[in-house]
């Protein structure tokens, strides 16, 4: 998944007003006060597997979260509205958080400890997390009683069957694209040559592929095993889209909900407005609360600003949260050292890894050396240091995140780690051995203050080694959406990943496998490698997961030193904070950031 506003979404807070653009600096960036021994914990406890629950544990209403009381409004404070609501056009960590109050699937993650620490997967509107007698190739799932969209209308069968034909539907282009291969068994973008036009002309997926036998019952129905299907099944992406209300391209700014939570008004750009959804049954829910009365959303507030605000704590933002907003740089070791804070502060490892894309679909990125020399110049410093030194980030060597099996400590091929700062002497020889002195680089980069700041650092470190950098803005809001063009003006530009569950065939197969460059697909450095592709289908075959995490280990050695399609950056931690008046604040693990399902006003 992306990071949102970050698709993993990549920004970085804004540096002190007046601060330095720092290009050196062996650490990496500037100590802080967490905890390295908590936060390697915390960061290797998220590799585990995750459990399937039966049909006990997936019945509702979900545990009640200590202390709580319904009632009052809590304001968020965001820095990007949302580009897509739509919930298959939704893979992004921003839009994923706020989808935790509007969409259910078939299954969900269900959170087992008060502090966001375990979970098991449940069944969400199904009655438990699926049944398969054959190894993963069929699954079935019946559908609980007294499920129903915010109109009131009953969620069926029908609605499951259509909400996966219409994965196929061209205009169906940001989500996850799992259970659509898995479903036409084929690896890439192929897999849209199933039902082309997904249901909206007439025609369906045959009963040989998904069975909806009766109005509770479905079965989803593979050539391949597919352990991972619950898993799947619990991402946004693929939560339920009612048939009757699908409006298509319109359904991304005014879908018809499920969760504990309606859309009353949303302004984009401006706010938001979420209310209680009448038809909401707690008894049908395991996952979700519905203490709050209203969460009132206001857009366009930057890290420094949603960190003051909160900071001081008067009017309505002592009821005031943010769902991805992280606590800015230059009040992170403020908060972190300050006692009176903790009750109010929660902090995590993020499964995201920064990297910046090399668009290979321009020709000057096709040379080797070219992109060698930009491996070896990126200075991966001040974006550490931007978001608050390393307590907010740790440099990265490779791009399988601590969180996830297979991450290896001391793989550095560019030297990252040793020096931050880069490497222009080296980036230059290979440079000038190209024959490519001056080349002019196109760097996208987001339009936040945050954004303007990394970019401007970047582009320095890549100007010494001999690159004519320009800078090109691009809108917060669209970000992800316009560097997922196919044909899109950037040579370089930097995004964030995050596993979709605890297993790197979540991180390279979406990201790197030739056969997925489409638009608006995640494939961002539209790379298209014969060893890559071929490995990726070996791999995905073996079943053992221990033997399969040191293969994907082994391929991201290879894309990163070999390839070089991309520089991996930074691994991802959070610190956020929440006023005095909210209660239930914790840091979710699969949420990445704080759980909105349990907030209640004190």
């Amino acid at each position: 998944m992306s990071r949102g506003g970050r698709h993993t979404y990549a920004a970085i807070s804004v540096l002190a007003a007046g601060a330095l653009v720092l290009t050196g600096c062996s650490e990496g960036g500037s100590k802080g006060g967490g905890n390295d021994k908590e936060q390697k914990e915390n960061a290797e406890r998220q590799q585990a597997a995750i459990k399937f629950g039966d049909e006990a544990a997936s019945k509702g209403p979900a545990a009640e979260v200590p202390g709580a009381k319904p009632g009052g409004t809590i304001s968020v404070l965001a820095r990007d509205s949302y580009a897509h609501l739509d919930p298959g056009q939704i893979y992004v960590q921003d839009e994923m958080a706020v989808s935790q109050l509007l969409h259910r699937g078939l299954t969900g993650y269900k959170a087992t400890s008060n502090d966001g620490s375990k979970h098991e997967v449940v069944g969400d509107l199904a009655t438990d997390s699926g049944t398969t007698t054959d190894g993963g190739k069929t699954w079935k799932y019946t559908l609980k009683d007294g499920i129903k969209f915010e109109d009131g209308s009953a969620i069926t069968s029908a609605d499951v069957r259509h909400t996966f034909e219409r994965q196929f539907a061209a205009f169906v282009n940001q989500g996850p694209p799992y259970i659509q291969q898995w479903l036409a068994d084929t690896p890439g973008a192929d897999y849209r040559k199933l039902l082309p036009d997904g249901p909206f002309k007439g025609k369906h997926l045959p009963d040989s592929i998904i069975e909806t036998p009766d109005d509770k019952t479905v079965v989803f129905k593979f050539k391949q095993p597919h352990a991972d299907l619950p898993y799947a099944l619990a991402m946004t992406g693929y939560a339920i889209v009612s048939e009757k209300g699908d409006t298509k391209e319109k359904y991304d700014k005014k879908p018809v909900v499920t969760g504990p939570y309606k859309i009353q008004e949303f302004k984009s750009g401006k706010s938001m407005v979420l209310v209680k959804n009448e038809n909401w049954d707690p008894a049908t829910d395991p996952l979700r609360h519905q203490y709050v009365d209203k969460f009132n959303i206001t857009f366009n507030q930057q890290y420094e600003d949603s960190t003051k605000a909160l900071l001081a704590d008067s009017g309505t933002d002592q009821t005031g949260v943010s769902f991805s907003n992280q606590v800015d740089a230059g009040n992170l070791s403020k908060v972190l050292n300050d006692p009176k804070m903790k009750s109010r502060t929660v902090s995590g490892f993020q499964p995201y890894v920064g990297q910046m894309n090399i668009n290979l679909a321009h020709p000057e990125m096709k040379d080797i050396k070219v992109r060698q020399a930009i491996a070896y110049a990126l200075p991966v410093t001040p974006f550490v240091r931007a978001y608050g030194g390393t307590d907010a980030m740790e440099v990265a060597g490779g791009i399988i995140s601590p969180t996830v099996t297979g991450y290896d400590p001391d793989f550095d091929p560019w030297g990252k780690k040793k020096k931050p700062a880069g490497d222009p002497a080296k980036a230059k020889a290979l440079l000038e051995e190209a024959g490519k002195t001056g080349l002019k680089l196109t760097f996208g980069y987001i339009n936040t203050p945050e954004g303007q700041q990394y970019s401007t650092a970047m582009a320095a470190g890549l100007e010494k080694a001999g690159f004519d950098v320009q800078r090109q803005e691009i809108p917060a809001e669209t970000f992800y959406d316009q560097v997922s063009k196919l044909d899109n003006n950037y040579d370089i530009f930097h995004t964030a990943w995050g596993a979709d569950w605890p297993s790197a065939s979540t991180v390279i197969p979406p990201l790197y496998d030739g056969r997925a460059i489409a638009e608006g697909a995640q494939n961002y450095s539209q790379v298209n490698d014969s060893k890559v592709n071929s490995e990726i289908d070996r791999i995905n075959k073996i079943t053992d997961p221990a033997k399969a995490s040191a293969e994907w280990g082994k391929l991201n050695e290879y894309l990163v030193k070999d390839v070089v399609n991309v520089v991996p950056t930074a691994y991802y931690k959070q610190t956020q904070i929440a006023g005095t008046k909210v209660g239930g604040l914790v840091y979710d693990d699969i949420i990445a950031g704080v759980d909105p399902r349990r907030l209640y006003v004190k």
